[in-house]
């Protein structure tokens, strides 16, 4: 599976560095935005592993966009409150940039599918 999709591989590497990172929030960040964070780059996770294994992908992969968006907005916020630096904000947006990319090229080729009748 791995093999035939390096967005699985992409997001394993960006789902191990968000957990470590939302692990050192401080105390009080910790139940909020820390742990919403995590639940969310988890399910992104989840969500690509139903997409590989699923035949209608669209509404999974317009599901983890919107994931990827929301990350985006609680990692800029996350950087506002100093709960992470500039230097690692300024990462993981490249991250979610590059896999939003990812995600947009496969939503592209799926929808491309859906359009082309079948022949019979």
């Amino acid at each position: 599976m791995k093999e035939n999709y390096p967005i699985f591989e992409k997001w394993t590497k960006i789902l191990d560095w968000i957990l470590a990172t939302v692990e050192k929030y401080p105390k009080n960040a910790r139940f909020t935005i820390s742990t919403k964070i995590a639940n969310m780059a988890l399910e992104v996770m989840e969500k690509i592993i139903e997409a590989i294994y699923t035949k209608n992908r669209l509404y999974i992969l317009q599901s983890i966009n919107l994931y990827i968006e929301k990350l985006r907005v609680f990692f800029r916020i996350s950087m506002e409150r100093r709960y992470i630096s500039i230097r690692q904000y300024e990462y993981i947006i490249n991250e979610l940039n590059e896999t939003g990319m990812m995600v947009g090229g496969w939503l592209k080729v799926e929808t491309n599918r859906k359009s082309i009748p079948a022949d019979n």
